[in-house]
């Protein structure tokens, strides 16, 4: 499948008079040997020009014949215009946080502006979640990356979202190294919880402490900036389980994973997604 990842936003530019909209595409696959990724066709534009129809002829002249089969998209901003150009030309669109070679390339493309982050989204303050999808219990638990997915992938799940690319081969991580998971029971709400859960898209879960060594909770984010609160906790125990999680999250290269089960029994598992944090300053 032909995947590009592409970014449409007024970043800094050199004019001064007039605002610039830059468009930036790239395949969505890293060079394997050098790491580096280069746009295959990068176009600006005044802002009186930045529509649908513009981007819609950019995109035939970056495909020169060869239309991709999906184009992904980070920022919410460039969302709305790619995706009625897209659909013009029968392409797919993927809003999706896992852009990581686009954002290598904005990072090389504005590095002479060091003050400025070209991939840094504004986000919400993180919501409550819904009360009537509050689990029963949750606990953190850690798998070997050697097992985690011989574990959940031929599982009869409702709900098993397992993407190729974070599988810990594909991550180049030790089979001997933990990935970190919060566990969810959920009771009678389990499949309410995953289902709701899985239409927000479900990108990552970190820690954020509200008192060091004392409180904290773990934040939900979907979508491209969506943030909710899972939970909160005041212990010095959970804490101290939490800034753990956090730490092999870090050494996992932020692979982890959210499981819901009805209770801890094991003999039923609602929901599993593998999920990966990107430390790139956007996520």
């Amino acid at each position: 499948m032909n995947i590009w990842q592409a970014d449409f936003y007024h970043h800094p530019s050199s004019s001064a008079n007039e605002r610039q909209w830059q468009l930036v595409i790239c395949n969505s696959e890293v060079n394997p040997n050098t790491q580096i990724t280069k746009p295959i066709y990068t176009a600006q534009c005044l802002s009186q020009d930045a529509n649908a129809d513009w981007l819609e002829q950019q995109i035939l002249l970056a495909a020169a014949g060869k239309l991709p089969d999906k184009i992904q998209v980070f920022r919410p901003q460039s969302l709305s215009l790619i995706s009625v150009a897209a659909e013009k030309l029968d392409i797919k669109i993927e809003a999706t946080r896992n852009t990581q070679a686009l954002k290598q390339v904005l990072r090389e493309k504005y590095k002479e502006h060091p003050q400025y982050n070209p991939i840094l989204l504004e986000k919400a303050p993180p919501q409550a979640l819904p009360e009537n999808l509050w689990g029963d219990e949750w606990q953190i638990a850690n798998i070997a990356a050697g097992q985690i997915i011989d574990l959940f992938r031929d599982r009869p799940i409702p709900i098993n979202n397992i993407p190729q690319e974070f599988q810990p081969i594909n991550l180049n991580l030790p089979s001997d190294i933990f990935i970190p998971g919060l566990v969810v029971y959920g009771g009678t709400k389990s499949m309410q919880l995953a289902r709701w859960i899985e239409q927000q898209t479900p990108a990552f879960i970190n820690y954020i402490p509200t008192e060091v060594g004392k409180s904290g909770g773990f934040i939900l984010e979907t979508g491209l900036v969506d943030r909710w609160i899972f939970n909160t906790f005041e212990s010095e125990q959970a804490e101290e389980i939490a800034r753990k999680y956090e730490q092999n999250k870090q050494a996992s290269k932020g692979l982890h994973f959210l499981l819901i089960q009805p209770d801890d029994s094991g003999m039923t598992t609602t929901a599993f997604w593998l999920l990966k944090e990107s430390f790139d300053f956007s996520s």
